[in-house]
């Protein structure tokens, strides 16, 4: 008789080394593939720091005022601190249907869906990752997604921006993205916490993502 298999949850209450996260994930996804554990959604923050992905170009890097981590996910450079809420999840999606575009269209809707809780609409942009928001007359990003997959099982994720420090933005050029800025729920005038931002995550994931197959 097969166990079914569940999507377990994880939230750190202080903020975790980077790389100690990266080797966190990694260890995971290796048990995932290996002996079938059970995915994971893993709630954190880091302590402020730039990453940069596979398409990063070194002239986005404009003034850094704190370490850089050269990373394997998709996407360009982004910046991540307290006051974020990043999210990675570690998935087979061999059992989803192995289509990796539909995974990251599915990461977009968890945020829109999430932020609606708090009555924000997040939109996609067309040439541009990540979720967006009306801003001052603009409008800015709001959540940074970028993913990586080993043997068809998904890490990294995505990242919020709660009420994070938006001048730490500013060594680096967003995603590659000179014409829009960040923002963040603060920003907007929406005043939540962390928790209540992990609760709508938690409660919009089934209406994505179903029970784990």
């Amino acid at each position: 008789m097969m166990t079914q298999r569940t999507v377990c949850w994880q939230t750190e209450k202080t903020p975790v080394d980077y790389e100690r996260a990266v080797a966190f994930m990694e260890a995971k996804v290796a048990a995932i593939r290996n002996r079938g554990d059970n995915d994971l959604v893993w709630l954190l923050e880091h302590p402020p720091l730039y990453t940069a992905g596979t398409s990063a170009n070194a002239r986005d890097l404009v003034a850094p005022a704190f370490p850089v981590y050269q990373t394997g996910r998709g996407g360009q450079y982004t910046y991540h601190g307290p006051g974020q809420r990043v999210a990675y999840v570690m998935m087979d999606l061999q059992k989803r249907g192995a289509d990796l575009r539909g995974y990251i269209c599915d990461l977009e809707e968890w945020v829109i869906t999430a932020l609606q809780a708090f009555n924000v609409r997040g939109e996609r942009r067309e040439g541009r990752v990540g979720i967006w928001v009306a801003a001052k007359g603009s409008e800015a990003k709001i959540a940074a997604i970028g993913v990586r997959v080993r043997k068809w099982v998904t890490y990294h994720g995505l990242a919020i921006n709660l009420d994070p420090d938006l001048t730490h933005y500013n060594g680096m050029v967003p995603c590659g993205i000179r014409e829009y800025g960040v923002t963040s729920l603060r920003q907007l005038g929406v005043n939540v916490s962390m928790d209540e931002l992990d609760r709508a995550l938690r409660r919009s994931w089934d209406g994505i993502f179903g029970p784990a197959p």
